[in-house]
């Protein structure tokens, strides 16, 4: 199966859905990562917090740790748009790759960077038999995620752990607390369905 997974910033494909990546690579399946922005921020006061070159790095040894292909369209982070040239970028790879499975963010996500990149996924990936959308962030939204499809990361939770971990950057600007608020999201999933840690899906399509 190919697999692709498309993330508006370097972490989100991480945060949201790398236990089912790295599952799919253990299952022999082939995945890239397509990251739309260089991922570099400066915090309000303009303090550069994140360089594009810190956040490759970052991202580069995360993609390692999955087993995954990586690529960058190289938006900058805040300017993602929802237009035909990136739609068509993403169907480029769509195509060129055979792509199976699409993972993408979920389009009712408050971050606009998110939400666009979600947009333009899913009309790329309209054809794909294939589409889950992931949370990379827990917003308070208007609208609610409806999250039905779980897949068990049980086994490489561990894993999932050192792959958000790669990201020292973006963990130090929150403080940590990511890796325990998704540690923790992944064990309330898990009681869902009867298992230690699962990540959630709001379902586009599935063909079994």
């Amino acid at each position: 199966m190919n697999v692709l997974g498309v993330g508006a910033h370097y972490d989100d494909l991480e945060l949201g859905c790398s236990g089912t990546l790295i599952k799919h690579v253990e299952n022999g399946d082939k995945v890239t990562m397509v990251v739309v922005t260089d991922s570099s921020y400066r915090s309000p006061d303009g303090k550069l917090v994140r360089t594009a070159a810190a956040a490759y790095k970052e991202g580069q040894k995360a993609a390692k740790i999955i087993g995954a292909k990586l690529i960058c369209l190289k938006y900058k982070t805040f300017m993602v748009p929802f237009d035909e040239r990136l739609t068509s970028k993403i169907l480029d790879y769509i195509e060129k790759l055979k792509i199976d499975i699409v993972y993408s963010h979920w389009t009712g996500d408050l971050h606009r960077d998110h939400q666009y990149a979600a947009k333009s996924t899913l009309m790329a990936g309209r054809h794909v038999p294939r589409f889950l959308m992931y949370r990379s962030n827990f917003y308070t939204t208007e609208q609610l995620f409806k999250g039905t499809f779980y897949s068990d990361i049980s086994g490489v939770m561990t894993k999932k752990k050192k792959v958000i971990e790669a990201h020292k950057s973006e963990l130090a600007r929150v403080k940590y607390h990511w890796l325990d608020f998704f540690t923790k999201q992944h064990q309330n999933d898990g009681k869902i369905i009867g298992a230690k840690h699962a990540e959630c899906f709001e379902t586009v399509r599935y063909l079994v």
